[in-house]
């Protein structure tokens, strides 16, 4: 990204600590300290001040508190704002973006609690305003896939861009080759093209001639998840839900098992229960909606999925 001039987080890296004491400080607070290599997922520090900084770089440079992971730290911008899936559909010769979504990534109400895989999305993003959707593309999803192309990389399929919508424009968080998960859970159900034309057409190099159309609708899934998780939680209890889910739901199944004819948990992140609407509101009710018919022992879930994307939606509104 640096090398292509992709917007993300500004960043250096050092493995002299002298020059890394010295960038610190002058970097704009708060910033990012990273010990580059494995440090079981705690080798990142948010110093809110330079002395904060200081001392990071110390502990994991002098003191080694991260043994050899430390030999080489990475001093990053901290970035804020709304984040925003975007994934599209590339042949690479045109991008195509798919409808716009927001995962949750805390497993508690009010993004508190662990990260986990995602307890929940909604599409469309409502902070993903057709303005930023035009300065992604000339900015981010271009300038991608001709780097890509310029590096003997041509990309042909599904690209997921992560984003965070700063103050200073959209800039690049993550990148996944995949359909992302749960994501796609509200993005696909939104699609009304054929998805095997559209697979085909990234693989044969047509997807320019190729409609990629999505509804003016809205979507929402909610996670049912197994007590405990993302730490420690039991697994085989049975899981019950109506022959027949509301119109316009559909359940994604995700961590299950079928054994002896009965569906038994099988995983952290169990099912998710997908709703569509006319407008976000409505999708997010009857997701809910739906998620109080399906039952399994130690099940829990957030309640409070699509509410921050429902406050830009009422101002846009």
């Amino acid at each position: 990204m640096k090398k292509y001039g992709i917007p993300t987080a500004a960043y250096e890296v050092f493995t002299d600590m002298e020059k890394a004491l010295a960038y610190v400080k002058t970097a704009p607070m708060p910033a990012v300290v990273k010990a580059d290599g494995l440090a079981l997922g705690k080798g990142v520090v948010i110093a809110e001040t330079h002395e904060e900084a200081e001392k990071s770089v110390r502990s994991m440079m002098e003191d080694k508190v991260f043994g050899e992971s430390g030999a080489r730290v990475v001093i990053e911008e901290f970035l804020e704002g709304p984040e925003v899936s975007i994934l599209s559909f590339t042949d690479g010769k045109t991008v195509v973006p798919m409808v716009s979504s927001m995962d949750h990534k805390r497993a508690l109400d009010g993004d508190k609690g662990l990260n986990t895989g995602g307890m929940g999305t909604v599409a469309p993003n409502p902070y993903y305003t057709d303005e930023i959707a035009k300065q992604c593309m000339k900015t981010i999803f271009i300038p991608t896939m001709n780097a890509m192309n310029a590096e003997g990389r041509t990309f042909r399929g599904c690209l997921y861009f992560g984003l965070m919508l700063t103050t200073r424009g959209p800039k690049v968080i993550e990148y996944n080759c995949r359909f992302g998960d749960p994501e796609t859970q509200v993005v696909l159900p939104l699609l009304e093209s054929d998805l095997v034309d559209i697979m085909f057409a990234t693989r044969n190099g047509t997807l320019a001639e190729t409609p990629v159309h999505f509804s003016d609708g809205a979507a929402c899934c909610v996670i049912l998840a197994s007590g405990g998780y993302p730490a420690k939680y039991e697994k085989g209890f049975e899981i019950t839900m109506p022959e027949r889910m509301p119109e316009n739901t559909q359940v994604f199944v995700a961590g299950a098992k079928l054994e002896d004819g009965k569906l038994l948990t099988n995983g952290g992140r169990v099912l998710g229960v997908t709703a569509t609407a006319a407008k976000l509101p409505a999708a997010i009710d009857a997701a809910y909606k739906s998620v109080e018919l399906v039952h399994f022992d130690n099940a829990f879930y957030r309640k409070d999925i699509g509410q921050r994307a429902l406050k830009a939606y009422k101002k846009e509104a």
